[in-house]
């Protein structure tokens, strides 16, 4: 048995052989039976490369292979930063690209600080183990991402889930914890712009049961950094540099490069650099990579017809698809359910055998009985391309 969270999978203790003889097992008999397991369920991963027309990756605005970066990378070299950071940041691998970076993000998405991490799961992870402490409560919703259930593992607060995009729900279980005794911090932990079904969290509501309780807001803008607000500052922009909001803003995804920033107020980033073993204990970023997304951020202020483009190319794929199946979400992100895994999976491999990148996504990333073909869209693409995809939709599906 598969147990699972969702974006997660831990190994099911069930699952290990028995011993061979007295206090003998074969080296790697765990292991090898554990995805023996799994290649039964026809769900053993397996990593491939790149082909077809991207309808898979995160690259919203096209940023990863923009020239610009090219030659801001470039000039970077020329200018003698460093490809690798050669310790922490706390040893000798604080960079001044590293700080220039942080100072630039905290003005740019108007928060009192940031943190650069190497990736937006080892920020999350951090974040959730370090920050809520002993007494605490987390409130998170029922789909936040692998990242954050690794950290709350990690972590010493009590955990609560709730209903997908339910501020009720969260209110509720906030309520409940306190006429149960419970006296710590709460934090409500949520995204604002769901991964795998392009949905949007109600944040003017869950901002004000986070007013209302005295909570903290942990928002995760992954996916909507770069492409939604003013200057591509993400769907919370109008929360960033309130006392109670910590946002999540990866590099990886709109913006093209690598790793996360972690904005917030002071006292939360400098917690994190005492406290948190994920920063204390890695290796720091690379300092180039720093340096590309400060060019990052800069073209989101100065190409804003990147954005436009993407919300043109968005709205002419929800027109196209939607005698497909697809659902209409107003998003990058466009989810077309069909539920059964193995049929899932089938038309994905036929819309590669096409030259289409789809992949079919199943439980436990989603859950039960909704596995689905996740179509992002970017810059990458072509209404030509989305026409042929309509066209190759129309011939797999029954």
């Amino acid at each position: 048995m598969m147990i699972g969270t969702w974006n997660s999978v831990i190994f099911d203790e069930d699952a290990k052989p028995q011993r061979r003889g007295e206090g003998d097992t074969v080296l790697w008999d765990v292991h090898r039976h554990d995805l023996g397991a799994i290649a039964e369920r026809a769900r053993l991963r397996r990593l491939q490369p790149r082909r077809g027309v991207d309808f898979a990756s995160n690259d919203y605005l096209a940023l990863a292979t923009s020239q610009r970066l090219r030659d801001a990378v470039g000039a970077a070299l020329d200018r003698g930063v460093s490809i690798g950071s050669g310790g922490s940041r706390l040893l000798r691998g604080n960079d001044p690209e590293h700080e220039a970076l942080e100072a630039e993000a905290a003005a740019f998405f108007g928060s009192e600080t940031a943190l650069f991490f190497a990736s937006g799961f080892a920020a999350n992870a951090a974040l959730f183990a370090t920050l809520p402490q002993r007494g605490d409560l987390v409130v998170h919703d029922a789909l936040i991402h692998a990242s954050a259930h690794e950290g709350m593992r990690l972590g010493r607060a009590e955990t609560i889930g709730a209903a997908h995009n339910d501020p009720d729900a969260i209110d509720a279980a906030i309520t409940g914890w306190r006429a149960r005794g419970g006296t710590g911090c709460v934090w409500i932990a949520v995204e604002t712009l769901y991964s795998m079904d392009g949905d949007r969290a109600p944040l003017a509501a869950l901002a004000e049961v986070a007013a209302r309780h005295d909570t903290i807001l942990l928002i995760d803008e992954a996916h909507a950094s770069g492409v939604f607000g003013p200057d591509g500052r993400g769907l919370a922009a109008g929360l960033e540099g309130r006392e109670n909001v910590i946002t999540l803003r990866t590099c990886g995804k709109a913006l093209g490069c690598e790793g996360a920033l972690l904005c917030g107020p002071a006292v939360a980033r400098d917690f994190l650099v005492n406290r948190a073993r994920g920063f204390i204990f890695s290796t720091a970023p690379s300092p180039l990579m720093a340096s590309a997304v400060r060019e990052s951020l800069r073209i989101l202020a100065d190409e804003p017809e990147r954005r436009v483009r993407l919300a043109a190319l968005v709205a002419y794929a929800e027109r196209a698809l939607a005698p497909c199946g697809v659902t209409p979400t107003g998003s990058q992100i466009l989810p077309l359910l069909i539920g059964d895994d193995a049929a899932t999976m089938h038309a994905a491999s036929a819309l590669q055998a096409a030259g289409f990148d789809i992949r079919g996504i199943r439980p436990p990333t989603v859950p039960a009985g909704t596995s689905r073909l996740r179509i992002s869209l970017t810059l990458n693409v072509t209404e030509a391309d989305i026409d042929r995809l309509a066209h190759a939709l129309h011939e797999i599906l029954p």
